[in-house]
């Protein structure tokens, strides 16, 4: 939130030498969306992001969740997490640039339905959810793609922004949109952010297992090959322990799964 605040007022502030050099819409749209879809990448691969899973996103957290890899206390606790989160970027940058953030072409970074009404608003949001959880749990759960899981969903971030945003404003995310409209006091059609991305996500979800299977979920992490331990129900060493061309489904007579030292007696139940 954060570095969504702090490249929309580079951008948009009228007083800011980028917006006035950028005259195309679609170029500034293109730099915000390079700008977070970075800030993505950044964040999945971080230590931070390596620890927790870099869910990021009550939508995320949730499918994990109905996908029975996150336990319901720990969804709970990431949820208020990115809630206050999301709450709490803005404040920081509101407390360091009110002027600056409240002026109406950044506006909190709020998101809005653009020029073609809420209806495309939200089926902008269904779809780019869609897509991105589809993406997530494709790369994530092929031993190959794994690694290259944060980038994928990074250059989906940077897409979105850049050609869907004028339709929604491009939240995906119920507690960014959360962090925004509470600060700025806009809550118009807030019913859009807050329902569309888990719907888009859930049925993403829906729509790998029945192709490949519950079992191919292997775990609720965006980046797992590294050496912060897993709180989820992880199966990941089964993932890397299949033959090379099972990726597309689980091996017939799995062996146990190795566990990580730091998994021996919490992770595998």
């Amino acid at each position: 939130m954060v570095s969504a605040c702090v490249f929309a007022i580079a951008l948009f502030h009228p007083h800011s030498p980028a917006a006035r050099a950028i005259e195309s819409p679609l170029v500034t749209r293109a730099v915000m969306g390079v700008a977070m879809g970075l800030t993505a990448i950044a964040l999945i691969y971080s230590p931070l992001g390596q620890r927790s899973g870099a869910h990021m996103n009550p939508a995320v957290t949730l499918t994990f969740w109905r996908l029975g890899k996150v336990r319901g206390p720990d969804a709970i606790f990431y949820v208020i997490a990115q809630v206050v989160g999301g709450v709490a970027g803005v404040l920081l940058v509101r407390a360091l640039m009110p002027a600056l953030l409240s002026a109406p072409e950044v506006g909190y970074v709020a998101t809005l339905p653009g020029p073609h009404g809420p209806i495309a608003a939200w089926l902008g949001e269904f779809v780019i959810a869609l897509l991105l959880m589809l993406a997530v749990l494709i790369a994530s759960n092929h031993r190959a793609l794994t690694r290259a899981t944060g980038l994928l969903a990074g250059s989906l971030v940077m897409l979105f922004i850049t050609f869907e945003s004028p339709f929604s404003g491009m939240s995906m995310n119920p507690a960014r949109t959360f962090g925004s409209a509470l600060w700025a006091g806009v809550w118009t059609h807030w019913w859009i952010y807050f329902t569309a991305p888990p719907l888009a996500m859930l049925a993403g979800a829906q729509a790998y297992v029945s192709l490949r299977g519950r079992p191919a979920v292997h775990c609720a992490k965006l980046h797992h090959v590294n050496g912060h331990r897993c709180i989820f129900r992880c199966e990941f060493d089964r993932l890397m322990a299949e033959p090379a061309t099972s990726d597309s489904a689980p091996a017939a007579n799995p062996q146990p799964p190795a566990r990580h030292q730091s998994e021996q007696t919490l992770y595998y139940g």
